[in-house]
């Protein structure tokens, strides 16, 4: 064998993995230690676990970066928040995640930072905003508005006024983007999406390149303990395992269905970035048709999360921090990965009801 870099789905397969011989265990076990024999590297269960870091070095490989695993998706976002000093400004898209928008909100609220949220394909506005900046926060798609940023463009502007920037790529996954690459400074995931991808799991990560900084979350991790559990961390690797045949078959999924949406007539807008299994459809009638949809169908599931191997959706205005500026009629689809024509026998047979 060559000394080749391997491609995504062999590193999804293979990093992470206990060292080859014989009768040793193909995948990493589930540590169960909350206290460990002084004078090694861990001493204390919130401080590292044999499982934690098999998950680690598995995304890890597959960011291009080191990898920290948390609680949740929200204790990752917090982590980095907490990097902002007092005062200072923190650069985020006005369609974003609602738990990192409403983390910015809350800390605004209380003084500690100032967020000016932006249209994050305005480039300019957001070059713009970048000076005087501490952190710039960018989600490329957004959550719910599938919007693309430019990440070059906008890393330049941030890292000439000295703030960090990061990346949420949560709905890209690895395997559609990796901005580290891009030389952004942190990429942050909720792995209960679809790096865990069974609806089974609540988990976070954060990625960088730089070994300071690394050394900086790892601290601020060992502090407030946030996390994850060993169990958690099992699943989550788990899942990873056959991330790359998942993202292949709800991508597959999507770009049929936005194909087949665009044409009905109980749709007024189909919004999807050409990656990645997530839609947000328009219902043309608006906020009450687009609460029936969610409860019309039998496969489709009215549900918040997404990234699993189920189909799900939900009307995301029915959030009382959704902005409002994503439409009322928005349906945010999670594509699974069933068959594709039992989703749109399901999914048409409810839409055709909704046409007046």
């Amino acid at each position: 064998m060559t000394d080749k870099p391997l491609r995504p789905a062999t590193l999804a397969v293979s990093a992470g993995r206990p060292t080859v011989e014989p009768d040793a265990p193909l995948n990493t076990p589930i540590t169960m230690a909350s206290t460990y024999v002084a004078g090694g590297d861990v001493e204390y269960g919130r401080y590292g676990n044999p499982t934690w870091t098999a998950f680690e070095d598995a995304l890890g490989s597959l960011e291009g970066g080191r990898c920290i695993s948390f609680a949740s998706g929200l204790a990752a976002v917090s982590t980095i928040l907490d990097l902002v000093g007092h005062g200072q400004k923190v650069v985020a898209p006005r369609h974003a995640y609602n738990g990192s928008i409403g983390q910015l909100a809350d800390l605004e609220a209380r003084g500690r930072i100032v967020a000016e949220l932006v249209d994050i394909t305005d480039t300019a506005a957001v070059v713009a905003a970048c000076d005087g900046a501490s952190l710039v926060w960018l989600e490329s798609p957004t959550n719910p508005a599938l919007e693309i940023a430019d990440i070059p463009a906008i890393r330049d502007a941030a890292h000439a006024a000295g703030a960090y920037v990061v990346v949420d790529n949560t709905f890209a996954t690895p395997l559609r983007q990796q901005p580290l690459a891009m030389d952004v400074d942190m990429v942050v995931h909720s792995a209960t999406k679809y790096i865990a991808g069974h609806s089974d799991v609540l988990m976070g990560a954060i990625l960088t390149g730089d070994d300071q900084l690394y050394d900086v979350l790892k601290k601020r991790r060992d502090l407030l303990g946030a996390v994850p559990g060993p169990f958690e961390a099992f699943l989550a690797l788990r899942g990873l395992r056959t991330m790359h045949l998942r993202v292949d078959r709800s991508e597959h999924n999507a770009k049929e269905l936005v194909r087949r949406l665009e044409e009905h007539p109980a749709i007024s807008e189909v919004r999807y970035p050409g990656f990645g299994g997530i839609i947000s459809a328009v219902l043309a009638q608006g906020a009450m048709a687009a609460d029936l949809l969610t409860h019309k169908t039998k496969l489709w599931i009215h549900a918040t999360s997404l990234g699993g191997v189920e189909s799900s959706f939900e009307r995301r205005r029915r959030w009382k921090m959704e902005p409002a500026t994503i439409p009322d009629g928005l349906v945010r689809m999670s594509v699974g990965v069933e068959d594709v024509e039992d989703l749109w026998d399901d999914l048409r047979t409810a839409l055709d009801d909704l046409v007046v």
